[in-house]
């Protein structure tokens, strides 16, 4: 049985204790113009969505919904939004025909907002090792998949430094990946404090 992209519920807010950030679904009607500003900005350029209409990211995120196997989330601190997360069951992506995946495999996409201020030390990895607590919340989570783009030098920092290990490249329709994977073990191994 693979692991499903549902804990906590669709419909639930989520808290990390250790963080201060929730996370709730991504609302399509109150979140769009907040995620499409996000998804444009410099900062995001490996996300793929620089050139997206206002409606390119509205028919994204619906299309996410709508899926029934992949869900979007925003993160926030002091309910302020702050990031967004995806998750999704690998073995219904394009990675399923080009890796060997394993029962309890989750895969996972996130984005830090642009700062509006001061950036804050450390707001990334503590963004991160919410996303990868929650994301191993749900028992049937054994391991978490990434598959960042194969230039992005700065993600593949912070996924080793909260337990992630390279796989290594892997050729998608839109990208060269550098697929990594996090068990539960590893993270809790290096974010133990």
């Amino acid at each position: 049985m693979t692991a499903g992209p549902d804990a906590p519920t669709a419909a639930s807010a989520a808290t990390t204790p250790a963080t201060g950030f929730t996370t709730r679904p991504l609302d399509l009607e109150c979140d769009v113009p907040l995620v499409h500003a996000w998804v444009t900005n410099e900062r995001a350029r490996f996300w793929g969505m620089q050139n997206a209409s206002l409606d390119d990211v509205r028919r994204e995120y619906a299309a996410i919904a709508a899926s029934g196997h992949h869900r979007a989330r925003i993160g926030s601190r002091d309910g302020t939004p702050v990031f967004l997360v995806e998750t999704y069951d690998p073995h219904r992506h394009e990675l399923a025909a080009r890796t060997t995946l394993a029962p309890g495999d989750l895969g996972m996409h996130f984005l830090v907002a642009p700062p509006t201020g001061a950036t804050e030390r450390g707001f990334t990895r503590s963004v991160i090792e919410a996303v990868l607590a929650e994301c191993f919340a749900d028992p049937a989570v054994g391991r978490v998949v990434v598959e960042p783009d194969a230039r992005n030098t700065a993600v593949h920092a912070l996924n080793a430094a909260v337990g992630f290990e390279v796989e290594g490249e892997v050729r998608l329709s839109d990208k060269t990946a550098l697929l990594s994977t996090c068990t539960r073990a590893a993270f809790e191994g290096r974010t133990r404090r």
